[in-house]
């Protein structure tokens, strides 16, 4: 061998000490840097999906969750603040409701006035008779008749279907003689009294001229002529609760 022929083997071997892979080769693949950086990149992609699925997925269910649950109690609180309010509403009409009921109830009649009533209706005939001349016609009760022994629940729709069963009435006939002008007083003033009264049966007619002195048998007329009038009194009472539930079970068919 000559030393030409060392020189070019020398070359010969640098040349294949430059052909050698610098990069470890796997399964007939070079791992360079570039291969090796996607690799790790491939790699965190698939950490990061792994930690998504099994750590940040359940954590946000629950959270969706919670903000569900929070939704839901808030709704609750929110209708208990709107029963509350109509429950405050709901009150304040039955305590109004209570009140009116209270003043309806005053304009009925009651035993007390019932006993009274007789007393009542000759103070407000003899009532027009204070500016009444001599020869004038004093206005005066001239009968006074109870039809019912006791008070009646009204139960034949006469005042309508829906106080049926929850009102009764005690009727009186009474007869009076006065002028019409007195006359048409007494009737106002009666409709003012207090009780719930209604004036039925009304009739009119002239009475017969009255002598002028128990010496003198004459008839004669003095002053306005007077007018008989007779009517009835229908005097209307409230049923109490007990008497209420008696009329509703009477008034039941009967299977």
């Amino acid at each position: 061998m000559t030393l030409s022929d060392d020189l070019n083997f020398a070359e010969q071997g640098g040349e294949f000490d430059q052909a050698a892979p610098a990069s470890p080769v796997l399964f007939g693949i070079a791992f360079t840097p570039k291969i090796i950086g996607i690799l790790v990149g491939v790699i965190g992609l698939a950490g990061a999906g792994y930690i998504l699925l099994n750590l940040l997925m359940p954590a946000w269910e629950s959270y969706q969750q919670q903000q569900a649950k929070n939704s839901e109690l808030q709704a609750q609180i929110e209708q208990k603040k709107a029963n509350i309010k109509q429950i405050d509403k709901v009150k304040e009409e039955l305590a109004q409701a209570k009140q009116q009921k209270v003043q309806v109830l005053s304009l009925f009649a009651n035993e007390k006035t019932l006993d009274t009533l007789l007393l009542d209706l000759n103070r407000l005939i003899e009532s027009g008779n204070t500016s009444t001349s001599m020869n004038g016609v004093r206005a005066k009760l001239k009968r006074y008749v109870p039809i019912s022994q006791k008070p009646e629940p009204i139960t034949d729709g006469s005042l309508g279907l829906q106080v049926n069963g929850k009102l009764q009435r005690s009727t009186v006939s009474a007869d009076i003689t006065a002028t019409y002008e007195q006359t048409q007083s007494i009737i106002r003033n009666i409709e003012r009294l207090q009780p719930l009264l209604i004036v039925k049966d009304y009739q009119a007619t002239l009475a017969p001229a009255e002598s002028r002195s128990p010496l003198d048998k004459t008839p004669m007329q003095v002053g306005p002529a007077a007018i008989n009038t007779s009517f009835q009194l229908q005097v209307l009472m409230p049923l109490s609760p007990e008497q209420i539930a008696a009329a509703a079970a009477l008034a039941a068919p009967k299977k």
